[in-house]
């Protein structure tokens, strides 16, 4: 219900901010928040030949496209004179984002279809894992843990070993396979759920664990930063690991404390204090190898991982063959039947999706969501917040909305103050600790046919916030 009204809100807001922009002359075209594509020159204005500067006309007439550009060396200032069909028309500035009908057409082509292959093959995986009983056998390693943070989860349940699967690619920075075992676990929780209208508390607690975005290995952020030619790319992993960890605690206090869970458990307290040595054994390894060494590490480890869960998969199914020969079926026919049901889950998030990425750009290219980033900046300003920090605060604010949003600002403060400036890196750990709230809620939710997801969008939301402070905090501690 909250989810339904936010997005009809910001969808609302936005065309009548943009109705009200052309109205009051601010706007001379609203075809681009229709059409338009990113990074799209935008118009403002056409006129007459005549009723331009005499030396742009002079310029204009003599360039061979019939055009005139100004400000070329200002990052996304040109103003451009395009002489066509008897009139001047004149851009500024470029599309923040892609317009309506584009992001319907992109998100069924650059994002369901590699999505649905994604879960294709790694549901594919998880039949096996189901069938061959390794599922069922992690879930019973991991159950005295799992039944203190999800209590309502029955012992041994297979959803155990899809969340189990789901947080550790995010551990380990593998969203293509992160993204099917997510979508597993939900639908195994909705199975256990009494309401099925209605979030259930785990389904709750696992979204906002994981909208907490722990991670250990940020190859991504790493790989943005070498490409922008930072000192050491790797030097914001520390600083991200540390706020996607305090963000994953404090989602599993807020919520414990709503679904009223005890933490005084021993077995809670040791597996905490097992994950932490584990994070912390790795990074006085990590901290000891050279600029080479920690490239390598760092670029290997996911990698590595996801092949190796792969392998253990095949291995494990040849091994218990025979439970697939009782179930009349065979390994390969058991990952067909795994990657057809990814494939149906694909098509049925596919209209959440697009409903919640066209509202997002329709924000964004309003004009709207640049209005109020700029005020939320201008009073931070006005309170003694520096200005470096406030440069990075437009990748907090658009995280949760777009992650390729966001991505854009984190690119663009690394080339306008340098990749191995305080802004930059900031922007860099923003990137990093957060999770594409709306966008998860959406696909998550979607998958299961959940319309009341209760105080889910609060509770994640707050998580976002979280992880905003602490990384304010821990970027001035390290840099």
């Amino acid at each position: 219900m909250v989810l339904s009204r936010f997005w009809l809100v910001i969808f609302v807001a936005s065309i009548a901010f943009v109705i009200f922009s052309l109205v009051a002359g601010d706007s001379y075209s609203i075809d681009y928040v229709l059409n338009g594509k990113k990074d799209d020159p935008i118009l403002i204005s056409e006129k007459y030949l005549t009723e331009i500067p005499q030396f742009i006309q002079d310029s204009i007439q003599k360039s061979e496209e019939k055009s005139f550009v100004i400000n070329r060396d200002t990052l996304n200032a040109d103003t451009t004179y395009v002489y066509k069909n008897q009139t001047v028309k004149i851009y500024s500035g470029v599309q923040k984002s892609d317009g309506l009908l584009p992001t319907c057409k992109n998100s069924l082509l650059d994002l369901i279809i590699p999505l649905i292959a994604y879960l294709a093959f790694f549901c594919g995986l998880m039949e096996l894992l189901i069938v061959s009983g390794a599922a069922e056998k992690l879930a019973k390693r991991l159950s005295p843990v799992f039944a203190k943070v999800f209590p309502t989860v029955p012992k041994n349940h297979e959803s155990i070993s899809y969340m189990t699967l789901n947080f550790a690619a995010n551990f380990l920075g593998l969203d293509s396979a992160a993204t099917p075992f997510g979508l597993k676990a939900m639908q195994s929780l909705q199975e256990i759920n009494p309401e099925k209208e209605k979030a259930s508390d785990a389904q709750i607690m696992f979204m906002c664990l994981h909208a907490a975005g722990l991670t250990l290995i940020p190859t991504s952020i790493i790989g943005y930063r070498a490409a922008e030619n930072a000192a050491n790319p790797a030097d914001v992993m520390l600083p991200c690991i540390i706020t996607s960890f305090i963000g994953t605690i404090a989602a599993m206090i807020i919520v414990g404390i709503r679904q009223k869970i005890n933490f005084k458990s021993a077995t809670l307290i040791v597996a905490l204090m097992t994950v932490v040595s584990a994070i912390v054994g790795l990074l006085f390894y990590i901290n000891g190898l050279d600029l080479v060494g920690k490239n390598f590490f760092t670029a290997n480890l996911s990698g590595l991982m996801l092949v190796a869960i792969i392998a253990f998969t095949l291995v494990f199914s040849f091994i218990n063959e025979q439970k697939f020969v009782a179930k009349s079926t065979t390994i390969f026919d058991a990952f067909v039947t795994g990657a057809n049901n990814g494939l149906q889950t694909g098509v049925k998030i596919f209209p959440y999706v697009m409903g919640m990425l066209v509202a997002i750009s329709f924000f964004r290219n309003s004009g709207l969501f640049e209005i109020i980033s700029n005020w939320i900046s201008f009073a931070f300003s006005n309170i003694g917040v520096s200005k470096q920090i406030t440069d990075s605060l437009p990748v907090a604010m658009l995280r949760p909305f777009s992650s390729g949003g966001s991505r854009g600002f984190m690119i663009d403060a690394m080339r306008s103050f340098g990749p191995d400036s305080f802004t930059a890196r900031l922007s860099c750990i923003f990137q990093c600790s957060a999770e594409t709230t709306f966008y998860v809620i959406a696909v998550y939710f979607g998958s299961v046919n959940i319309k009341n997801t209760r105080y889910t969008l609060g509770t994640m939301l707050l998580v976002d916030l979280i992880c905003v402070i602490t990384a304010i905090f821990v970027a001035s501690w390290f840099f």
